[in-house]
C-alpha cells in the first residue's frame, strides 16, 4: 500500500499562487455579478470601478481585501460579506498619493459593520501618519444592525479620527448613493462634500419621519443634494453622476496640499498675473482638459 506521501497532491508554490489568484478575484466581485448589474441599473458605478475612475491607472493598492467580520447572530456566523463591504487601500491622484475608502453597495447593502469601519478608521490612520489626503466614497444604507453596538463602536472610530485629521490633511467625501444614519456624520465632519444628483443623505429616512411626527417627505427632498447645498449648507459641490463627482474630486486635490506642513501646488504661468485677460463672465469647469476652466 503506498503511503500517504505518495498519494497525497503535490501543493507547490505555483498551485497556492494560482489559489490566492482566483480567491482574490472571487472577492473582487463583491456581492457578485447580480447586484453588480443592479448597481449599473441604477446608474451608479460600483466601489471598485470609483476607486479606477479616481486613481491613476495601475497605482492602487488594496489593504484589507480578505478581511472577515467576526459576527455570529442573526444568521451571520455562516454570511461571507467580501472584504466586509468597503474597499481600502492607497493609491495616486495626479502623481500624489492619497488613501481611500469606497463602500461596497452590493455588499449588504453598503452596511457598516465593526470591520468595516475598523478598515476605514486604518486608512484614516495611515492618512495621518503618512501626511495623504483621505477620500471617502459613500454610498451605504447606515449601520450593519446585526452587529448591535459592535457596529455603532465602528463609526465612534471612524469620528474620532475625522477630528483628528482636521486641520492636518484634506478629506473630502463623495456622497454617491444613500448615505444615511450613523454613515452621514463622518462626511458631515470632513472638509468637503461632492453629492451625486441621485444621492441622499440624511440621519433619518422619510419613513422614521412619518412614523414620529407624522410628516410626509419625500427622499429627495429630505436629502437630496438641493436641499443639502440650499438649505443644510452640508454640500460644497453638486455633480451629475459618479464620473463627474470622481472628476471634480481629482480636480478639487489638484488645489489642495497634501497635508498643513505643504504649500498648495503651483503650476508654472506664461506671464505675469497683471497681463492675464480678465473676463466678466462667469466661469465653469468643462470635463474635456482638467487642468484648466473654460468661460462659459
Amino acid at each position: 500500500m503506498p503511503s500517504k506521501a505518495t498519494t497525497a497532491a503535490p501543493h507547490t508554490i505555483e498551485q497556492k499562487l494560482a489559489a490566492l489568484a482566483a480567491e482574490r478575484s472571487r472577492l473582487e466581485q463583491g456581492g457578485g455579478p447580480a447586484q453588480i448589474d443592479k448597481q449599473h441599473a441604477a446608474g451608479k458605478l460600483t466601489a471598485r470601478e470609483r476607486v479606477a475612475k479616481l486613481a491613476d491607472p495601475g497605482s492602487f493598492q488594496e489593504i484589507g481585501l480578505f478581511a472577515r467580520h467576526r459576527a455570529t447572530q442573526f444568521g451571520m456566523a455562516d454570511k461571507e460579506q467580501p472584504a466586509d463591504g468597503v474597499v481600502t487601500g492607497c493609491a495616486t491622484v495626479d502623481g500624489r498619493t492619497v488613501h481611500l475608502a469606497s463602500q461596497d453597495f452590493t455588499v449588504a447593502g453598503g452596511s457598516a459593520g465593526e470591520l468595516h469601519s475598523i478598515k476605514v478608521a486604518k486608512m484614516l490612520e495611515l492618512s495621518l501618519k503618512t501626511g495623504t489626503p483621505f477620500v471617502f466614497i459613500n454610498d451605504s444604507g447606515g449601520a450593519r444592525v446585526q452587529e448591535g453596538i459592535d457596529s455603532l463602536s465602528g463609526y465612534g472610530k471612524v469620528f474620532y479620527l475625522n477630528v483628528m485629521l482636521s486641520g492636518s490633511v484634506p478629506q473630502i467625501s463623495l456622497i454617491c448613493g444613500p448615505c444615511a444614519g450613523g454613515a452621514a456624520y463622518s462626511p458631515a465632519l470632513t472638509d468637503f462634500i461632492i453629492q451625486t444628483r441621485r444621492a441622499q443623505m440624511f440621519i433619518t429616512g422619510p419613513q422614521v419621519i412619518k412614523q414620529v411626527t407624522g410628516e410626509v417627505v419625500s427622499a429627495e427632498d429630505l436629502g437630496g443634494p438641493m436641499a443639502q447645498m440650499n438649505r443644510s449648507g452640508v454640500v460644497h459641490l453638486i455633480a451629475e453622476d459618479d464620473e463627474d463627482a470622481l472628476y471634480q474630486c481629482r480636480r478639487l486635490l489638484s488645489f489642495l496640499p497634501a497635508n498643513n506642513l505643504e504649500d498648495p501646488p503651483r503650476l508654472p504661468v506664461d506671464e505675469p498675473s497683471n497681463r492675464i485677460r480678465r473676463s466678466t463672465r462667469p466661469f465653469r469647469w468643462t470635463r474635456s482638459k482638467a487642468t484648466t476652466c473654460a468661460p462659459s
